[in-house]
């Protein structure tokens, strides 16, 4: 289980470096649908290499799996696109603050249609998570009122919080991890490529192919790849709404980069925001671990 907890906090470290890849490549005319787009293309290419070189035997999948598998990308696709165009409609901490609700979708929905165990301590461990995103992202005095941005970033919400219960569903019913990986940034391509004009888009590599195709490739490997391989291989041993919980490192790991690297301000209230998300992934991962206790003190009586 700790094993599973560390997966999914690495898993959300990468996920933070979004901001960092977007930051700079903004500036060569790449649109957040673009980088979307990149993301997808280049995650799907790289998982397809991994199965042809060390095994092949991640294409054959049942057919019956592969409409779960696509909806897993479409949710990848969703939260991503939705994510950007809140970002774009009100401001990054208020979308940042939105998509982070998912917990609580998660942690609901995972009640009523995959029997997980809903306890105090993981409500309260997610909580004290979104008021540390608050803290963080500086919604407290940031808050930008746009009607279509906030249902955007609500929208991402659901979209991520859907996405977890369908990944979890998934490996619950055996298929491999790499495999739901690899399908799922196949549907993410698919769904990405109306929206990616690729003339516009090789105009934009070509300005700087020493800058822009490095970080293109990496907003890949790095953004989408390796973290959503560690979450999906993580999701085996965690409950759903657990491993959600705990990708809210993302948000705090954001913040870090972006005082590291870009030189942005780190002030009293970001710092307990850090402190209370940190806090909120001991709490959730000693309520799993009580969870996974129960578990096995049960088996021997039910048998």
């Amino acid at each position: 289980m700790k094993r599973s907890v560390a997966l999914i906090v690495l898993a959300g470290l990468l996920w933070g470096t979004s901001g960092l890849f977007a930051h700079y490549l903004s500036p060569y005319g790449f649109t957040p649908l673009e980088l979307v787009g990149c993301r997808a293309l280049i995650s799907f290419v790289a998982m397809a290499v991994y199965a042809l070189i060390f095994d092949r035997a991640l294409f054959r999948v049942r057919p019956r799996e592969l409409p779960l598998l696509l909806l897993v990308g479409l949710g990848i696709f969703g939260t991503a696109s939705l994510y950007y165009i809140a970002m774009a409609m009100t401001s990054v901490s208020t979308a940042v603050m939105l998509m982070y609700t998912a917990p609580l979708y998660v942690l609901f929905l995972s009640f009523f249609f995959l029997g997980e165990r809903l306890s105090r301590g993981k409500l309260l461990a997610v909580l004290l998570m979104l008021l540390g995103c608050c803290l963080v992202s500086g919604i407290i005095g940031d808050l930008r009122f746009d009607v279509l941005g906030l249902l955007a970033g609500a929208a991402s919400g659901v979209t991520y919080a859907v996405y977890n219960l369908l990944v979890k569903l998934s490996v619950r019913r055996g298929n491999d991890p790499v495999a739901v990986s690899m399908y799922a940034f196949l549907a993410m391509t698919l769904a990405a490529l109306p929206f990616i004009r690729f003339r516009e888009l090789g105009a934009h590599l070509a300005a700087r192919p020493a800058v822009t195709v490095p970080l293109a490739i990496g907003i890949g490997i790095c953004t989408c790849v390796l973290p959503y391989f560690l979450y999906t291989l993580a999701m085996r041993r965690l409950s759903a709404g657990t491993a959600t919980a705990l990708g809210i490192v993302e948000p705090m790991s954001a913040t870090v980069y972006s005082c590291l690297f870009l030189g942005e301000a780190l002030d009293l209230l970001t710092g307990a925001g850090i402190l209370l998300v940190l806090l909120s992934v001991l709490l959730l991962s000693r309520a799993e671990g009580g969870d996974n206790e129960k578990k096995t003190k049960e088996k021997p009586h039910d048998a």
